[in-house]
């Protein structure tokens, strides 16, 4: 279950349906839909996964869910589960928009929206070597891919939920 950004319990498809309100609302602007994971290992690890939707120029708000798993301790494995995690959210987001869209007769794509998986590697540090296998592996979903330091989604709101 995620929580808004205030903290109130939502499911995906109430953020779809609150997503493209915010959208309905002024159809001018430009948005752009981020989904990003983070996490950090206590006793188990700590998954965060957020959604952001960003008018841009004008601000925006997020969806966060946390979640304990095992704990994974190895740098490849916990890259491919945050960035797993970020590709199901995105897809099951995009396919609930795009319902609610093609209910109303109209296609996601006739607006200036963009979806990004935003992921928590980047090319200082351990996690340059995976840039090449992530960015491949969410660029085959369909899906622009940004990295450290523009993934604001996973390296900030995510990051900032995770500790």
């Amino acid at each position: 279950m995620f929580k808004t950004a205030q903290g109130q319990i939502t499911t995906v498809p109430d953020i779809a349906k609150k997503i493209f309100d915010y959208i309905m609302s002024d159809m001018t602007e430009s948005y752009e839909i981020t989904i990003g994971t983070d996490s950090q290992n206590f006793d188990r690890t700590k998954m965060v996964e957020v959604i952001a939707v960003h008018k841009k120029g004008k601000g925006g708000t997020f969806f966060y869910n946390i979640e304990f798993i095992h704990l994974i301790t190895n740098l490849k494995q916990k890259i491919n589960e945050e960035t797993g995690r970020s590709l199901f959210v995105a897809n099951d987001l995009f396919d609930a928009l795009e319902e609610l869209f093609m209910e109303n007769d109209m296609l996601i794509d006739d607006l200036d929206v963009s979806f990004q998986i935003h992921c928590d590697i980047g090319r200082a540090g351990k996690t340059s070597v995976l840039i090449k296998e992530i960015v491949s592996w969410v660029t085959s979903q369909g899906f622009v891919c940004l990295i450290k330091p523009d993934s604001y989604a996973a390296s900030g709101i995510a990051d900032k939920f995770s500790k």
